[in-house]
């Protein structure tokens, strides 16, 4: 099947024109073919020649000449040599209509590109009796895209949820849930929420303070009420370790009470998935009560296998190049989140045949992850059955920010919940909406209330995850919903807007399906040939994205299309064309870049609305 992507065809080309004029060995390096700046000297540019010449000690000019000469340019386009050794090449039309159209078929030009072996995508993260917050937007949008991506490219894929539902914060929320009398059928996650941070603090003993009271003769009613409050924590903290043990055990009644928790958690975790429009269920939460059971036996076969050994009593993995170990059992017995995480590796790369695992975490878990996954290169675990060597990576991300460049939290002080959030979101996407709907001629005037409020969400949520996705994922970012929400610049609401534009182009135009479809390609003006390149640079993109974990590829190739795409608009009249054939050719063009947009957006989980 035909190539739609230049830049990929001219390296193959000028590689084998280095390998015939200087030598295979020159042809292992990159071909350096960059998009051209100005399009006044062409498409693309190879500079290799200048590298080449510097490694040889010859003259760049000659070196081009030598490589130009020997490389199979004929059904691609023309070339000639500029300053001091670069390689203009122009693509020729004949080329471009071949690309055009490969990329014209179902699957835009995007092919296939699949692994033997599944991916997991670890993403959300979310704590059982816990309020999902902004921390967990990254993880569940980035997440949620880079399983897209390459679910696209025909992989398979398994999210994995890696729900915190097990272990004593939860057993001390159960506990004092109980002691309260508490309905758990009538309670919210806001209630659980609320009962999980003072069961915290009901439960935090004092020792230290106490003794220090005692040590420094506090008075006798200091004494008393510290010694008060300690025993109440220590019988809280005795009570919710009676539930864990009776949790453990199996016990019918607390098991259905710990059920219940998480019913109310995932009732709220699924319904955010579902405005965010991220592909979330319950078949994709895999909770740490699942590998509860394998943790004695992942720390026994590190001890079996000589990598673990005893430090104050606790049982850590030592590695040769870092100070720091791995603590994988503590010295009361009690597991840890990397014993869990160890598990889940086992689990991932045995079961699940995970040939790759990707970590959609926040940065702050960096040095967990490194050392997580040397210990599994240490026992062998990331080796599949077919000798394949799974690949394991932490796609780390930063805080979002509030306007002052601090954490974004509410005046109280508290994290914003992702709920609030994406209201506050929605609602003002749904004001940028109405007030557009006001406006005379306006493509949303005389909408009904209904479909107001669907593009308003629409457009907040786009807002709200393209501002997110479009940077660099390390990078902390300010959270603005002034700005996010804007129908121009770099913002999620102006893909969508550029969309609808197209949409409302099409539906003007008289021109059927079938004339639009076979109309032949016409691109004489300057800004229809750079349209057509941005078109063609996105299933490179796509695939480019995928293998780098990069979503912000995908956000930066739909911005460049929609600007050359406004550029064109501007340019080159489409309904009023000089004539029918360049009419069709332009309504054509314009297809094809609705039909990109309305893919990417997909890929970002965004909606592609038809009016804005």
């Amino acid at each position: 099947m035909a190539s739609c992507d230049p830049k990929f065809d001219l390296e193959q080309a000028f590689s084998k024109g280095i390998a015939s004029a200087i030598s295979d060995e020159a042809a292992k390096g990159d071909p350096q073919i960059k998009a051209s700046n100005d399009n006044k000297h062409g498409d693309f540019q190879c500079n290799a020649a200048l590298a080449i010449a510097r490694a040889v000690g010859a003259n760049p000019r000659d070196i081009a000449a030598q490589i130009l000469a020997a490389t199979p340019l004929a059904a691609l386009g023309t070339a000639e040599i500029a300053g001091p050794g670069f390689i203009n090449i122009r693509l020729g039309d004949s080329a471009l209509h071949t690309m055009l159209d490969r990329v014209c078929m179902p699957d835009l030009g995007i092919e296939p590109a699949p692994r033997a072996h599944a991916i997991v995508v670890d993403l959300c993260g979310v704590n059982v009796a816990k309020q999902m917050h902004v921390g967990h937007l990254r993880s569940t949008i980035l997440g949620d895209v880079v399983a897209r991506l390459h679910e696209r490219l025909g992989r398979k894929v398994f999210r994995e949820n890696h729900l915190g539902d097990w272990g004593l914060p939860i057993a001390m929320t159960m506990s004092a849930l109980k002691r309260q009398k508490r309905d758990l059928k009538s309670l919210t996650l806001a209630d659980l929420n609320h009962a999980y941070r003072a069961a915290q603090l009901e439960s935090a003993t004092d020792e230290a303070g106490l003794e220090a009271a005692r040590t420094r003769h506090a008075g006798p009613h200091r004494i008393i009420e510290l010694e008060i409050q300690h025993g109440s924590a220590l019988a809280a903290e005795q009570d919710a370790k009676a539930t864990l043990l009776r949790l453990q055990a199996g016990d019918a009644a607390t098991v259905a009470q710990w059920q219940q928790l998480i019913d109310v958690t995932m009732t709220e975790v699924l319904e955010t998935a579902r405005v965010l429009g991220v592909d979330l269920t319950n078949k994709h939460s895999r909770g740490e009560s699942f590998y509860r059971d394998k943790l004695a036996p992942t720390v026994q076969a590190f001890i079996d296998a000589g990598l673990a050994q005893v430090n104050q009593g606790a049982m850590v993995v030592q590695f040769s190049d870092r100070e720091r170990p791995l603590l994988i059992r503590k010295a009361d017995g009690g597991f840890l989140y990397s014993t869990t995480d160890l598990a889940a590796v086992h689990h991932r790369v045995n079961t699940l045949h995970a040939g790759e695992i990707i970590y959609v975490v926040d940065a702050r878990q960096r040095d967990h992850f490194r050392d997580v996954f040397d210990a599994i290169h240490l026992i062998g675990w990331d080796n599949l059955a077919d000798g394949t060597q799974a690949k394991m990576s932490h796609l780390a991300f930063g805080s979002v920010l509030g306007t002052d460049k601090k954490p974004l939290k509410t005046r109280s002080g508290e994290l914003f919940t992702l709920k609030a959030l994406l209201d506050e979101a929605i609602q003002r996407g749904t004001e940028q909406v109405k007030l557009r709907a006001k406006q005379t001629d306006s493509p949303t005037e005389g909408t009904s209330d209904q479909e107001i409020a669907d593009i308003g969400r629409a457009v907040g949520i786009a807002a709200v995850k393209y501002a997110d996705l479009s940077g660099d994922p390390i990078k902390d970012y300010v959270f603005d919903l002034d700005r996010m929400i804007a129908f121009e610049g770099d913002t999620g609401p102006y893909i969508q807007y550029a969309h609808a534009r197209i949409a409302s182009l099409l539906a003007k135009s008289d021109a059927t399906e079938s004339a639009i479809s076979n109309a032949a390609w016409i691109f004489n003006h300057v800004a229809e040939r750079a349209l057509v390149l941005a078109i063609l640079a996105f299933p490179a993109t796509i695939k480019n994205a995928a293998d780098l974990g990069s979503p912000q590829r995908v956000c930066s190739a739909l911005h460049e299309l929609a600007n050359s795409y406004a550029t064109f608009y501007q340019a080159c009249p489409v309904l009023k064309a000089p004539d029918e054939a360049t009419r069709l050719a332009r309504l054509r063009l314009s297809q094809l870049t609705k039909r990109v947009l309305a893919q990417g957006l997909h890929l970002l989980g965004m909606e592609a609305p038809n009016r804005m």
